[in-house]
C-alpha cells in the first residue's frame, strides 16, 4: 500500500493512489463521488489550464474558495506545476483580500463569484483595481457574474469548467523542496504574516497523521468541516487523502447541514472547535447523536466550554485535544487517547511524528524548564515551515538556530514527550511576579449566574499590574460587579482578583479560518481607556 512507501511529494501521494485504488473515492460532495484517478486526471487537465495562463514554477495562486471540489483539483494542479497556492479566506472581505493578493504577487486569482453562502462579488467591487496589480487573470468557478466589478474587468476571465477541459499537463515540476502551500496567520495585531511550506512538509505530515490518527482503517470516512483556506481543515483532508480514504467536502457552516450530513455519510473522522461541538450536541437529541464517529478531534477555544468533553462523553461522542499552527500544520500533536478525559481534553499532546520535539522556556531567564512548569513553548520537527514568505526578518525572530519555532505560547510539559496547551503568550498575565493563565480567571467568573462569557486581561497601574474582567451576559441579565468580584475573592488568589469588572455586548473579534479570533490587544485599550 501506499502508505507503507512513503511519498516524497505531494503529486506522488496522489499519483500513488491512482495507481493503487483508482476506482476508489477520493471526495464527495453533495451528489458527485470523485475517485482518485478522476481526481488525478482533473488535477493534470488544470495544472494545464494553469501553465496557459503563465502560471509556472514558484508563481503564486490565489485560492479564495470554498470546500468545494475545484478547491483541491487547482491546489493539487499548482503541485504539478511547481506552483504556490495562497489561502485565502473566506470570511475575509475587501481590505483583506487585496493586501494577501497584492502582497503574495498572485497571478491567478480563483474564486466563486456566484456563490451562495459568500457575496464574493460584492467584497471584489470594493476593492481598488490598483491593489490587484499583480494579477493577470481570475479563475471563476461557477457561474461568471452578469456585472462584472470594475477592479477585475481588465482581468482575463476563464472559466473553470474550461480549465477541467484542457489537455493533461505532461511535464512535472512537483518536488520534495519545492514551495507549495502560503497560509496567513490571522493578524491579530498587525498585518498577516505569509506562512510558507514545501512539498515534503506537506506529504510527510499527511502521511504521519494518517498512520497516527488511524484513518487508514477500511472504513475511514472523514467529514471535511474547516475551511481548506486554513490549516486545520486542510491537513485534516490532506491526512485523509494519505491514508487513500475520501472526504466529503462540507461547503456551508450551517450546524443543521452538519448534522444531516453526519447522519447521511457516518463519517468516522471530524474535528472542528468546541463551540461546533457543542452546537451540534445541542443540535440532535439521543444518547449517543454520533455513534459512527470513532472519536473526535477538537480545539478547545471558549472558556464558556470547559466542561463540553465531559458533556459530550457521556453521549458517547470522544473528544481529543489538538495542537497545530500554521507555522508547524495542524494536528501536530494529539492527546493520547487513553487518558481520562480531564486530561485529554486539553489542547497539546504529544507529537505525531516520531522526530518531532517540544521544550519549553522560562520566558525570562531563558531557562529551559521541566514538565509541570509553564513557560514558552518551542517546537520542532519535519512539519514546521520553511519561513515566512517575503519577511527574512520576521523567521529569523520566530526559528532558533537549531531549528525550533517559538510558538508564542504558554505550555508546560507532560513527561512522556507531550505537553498541555494553557494559553497565547500574549494572553498571559505577569501578576505579582507570576504567569497566570487568564483562563483560570475566566472560568471562575463564569461560575456567576448570568455570565455567559468573560475575557481577562492585565493593565499596568500605580499599585501594580492589575487584572481587568470584560464579561457577556445572558439575555435579561444584570452586572453586578461587587458580587463578581467578591466571588473572585473567594476562590482566587487575591492578585487574580480583578479591579475591575465590564459588561459588553461581545468582545472585538477578527475573523481566521476556524472562525473568530478574539482582540486582546483592544480590549487593552478599552481597559485603559474606561479605568
Amino acid at each position: 500500500m501506499p502508505l507503507e512507501h512513503p511519498a516524497a511529494d505531494v503529486w506522488t501521494l496522489l499519483a500513488d493512489w491512482a495507481e493503487y485504488t483508482p476506482e476508489a473515492p477520493a471526495f464527495i460532495h453533495g451528489d458527485r463521488t470523485i475517485t482518485f484517478q478522476e481526481l488525478l486526471e482533473l488535477s493534470l487537465r488544470a495544472a494545464q489550464g494553469l501553465k496557459d495562463l503563465g502560471v509556472g514554477p514558484g508563481d503564486r495562486v490565489a485560492v479564495w474558495l470554498p470546500n468545494v471540489p475545484a478547491y483541491p483539483i487547482l491546489y493539487l494542479a499548482c503541485i504539478r506545476l511547481g506552483a504556490i497556492a495562497v489561502a485565502v479566506n473566506t470570511r475575509y472581505r475587501a481590505v483583506e483580500v487585496a493586501d494577501i493578493v497584492g502582497r503574495s504577487g498572485a497571478k491567478v486569482l480563483a474564486c466563486a463569484p456566484g456563490f451562495r453562502g459568500i457575496d464574493f462579488l460584492s467584497i471584489l467591487a470594493e476593492i481598488d483595481a490598483a491593489a490587484l496589480g499583480s494579477l493577470s487573470a481570475i479563475v471563476v468557478v461557477g457561474e461568471e457574474p452578469a456585472t462584472v466589478p470594475p477592479s477585475i474587468e481588465r482581468l482575463r476571465r476563464v472559466s473553470f469548467e474550461r480549465l477541467r477541459s484542457r489537455p493533461r499537463l505532461g511535464v512535472n515540476h512537483a518536488k520534495v523542496n519545492a514551495p507549495c502551500n502560503i497560509f496567513t496567520t490571522s493578524g491579530t495585531t498587525s498585518a498577516p504574516k505569509f506562512v510558507l511550506h514545501r512539498q515534503g512538509a506537506i506529504a510527510g505530515h499527511a502521511q504521519q497523521v494518517a498512520r497516527v490518527f488511524g484513518l487508514s482503517a477500511p472504513e475511514t470516512l472523514s467529514l471535511a468541516i474547516l475551511p481548506l483556506c486554513g490549516v486545520f481543515g486542510f491537513n485534516q483532508t490532506m491526512a485523509t487523502l494519505a491514508a487513500g480514504k475520501p472526504s466529503v467536502l462540507v461547503e456551508s457552516y450551517e450546524i443543521e447541514t452538519i448534522a444531516r450530513l453526519i447522519a447521511t455519510h457516518r463519517p468516522t473522522t471530524m474535528f472542528g472547535s468546541d463551540d461546533m461541538f457543542a452546537r451540534l450536541l445541542e443540535a440532535v437529541p439521543g444518547d449517543r447523536p454520533f455513534p459512527s464517529i470513532k472519536w473526535a478531534g477538537y480545539g478547545n477555544f471558549n472558556a464558556a466550554l470547559a466542561d463540553l468533553a465531559e458533556h459530550a462523553e457521556a453521549r458517547g461522542l470522544r473528544l481529543a485535544g489538538l495542537y497545530g499552527m500554521s507555522e508547524v500544520q495542524a494536528l501536530y500533536s494529539l492527546k493520547p487517547l487513553d487518558l481520562p478525559v480531564a486530561e485529554r481534553k486539553a489542547g497539546g499532546g504529544v507529537p505525531t511524528s516520531p522526530l518531532a520535539h517540544v521544550r519549553v522556556r522560562d520566558p525570562d531567564t531563558g531557562q529551559l524548564l521541566g514538565p509541570g512548569k509553564p513557560g514558552a513553548l518551542e517546537c520542532a520537527g519535519p512539519s514546521l515551515m520553511v519561513g515566512y514568505y517575503g519577511n527574512e526578518k520576521a523567521t529569523a525572530e520566530t526559528m532558533t538556530a537549531d531549528g525550533y519555532v517559538r510558538t508564542g505560547d504558554l505550555a508546560e510539559l507532560t513527561g512522556d514527550g507531550g505537553f498541555t496547551f494553557l494559553s497565547r503568550m500574549g494572553d498571559v498575565l505577569r501578576l505579582s511576579g507570576f504567569l497566570v493563565n487568564p483562563l483560570e480567571i475566566e472560568t471562575h467568573i463564569q461560575k456567576v449566574p448570568g455570565i455567559e462569557g468573560c475575557q481577562t486581561i492585565a493593565v499596568p497601574r500605580a499599585d501594580g499590574v492589575r487584572p481587568v474582567a470584560f464579561v457577556i451576559l445572558a439575555s435579561g441579565a444584570t452586572l453586578d460587579e461587587t458580587a463578581v468580584i467578591a466571588h473572585c475573592r473567594q476562590g482566587l488568589a487575591n492578585y487574580k482578583v480583578p479591579v475591575r469588572v465590564f459588561a459588553v455586548d461581545d468582545f472585538p473579534k477578527t475573523p481566521s479560518p476556524n472562525g473568530f479570533k478574539i482582540q486582546r490587544n483592544k480590549l487593552r485599550d478599552m481597559a485603559a481607556a474606561r479605568l
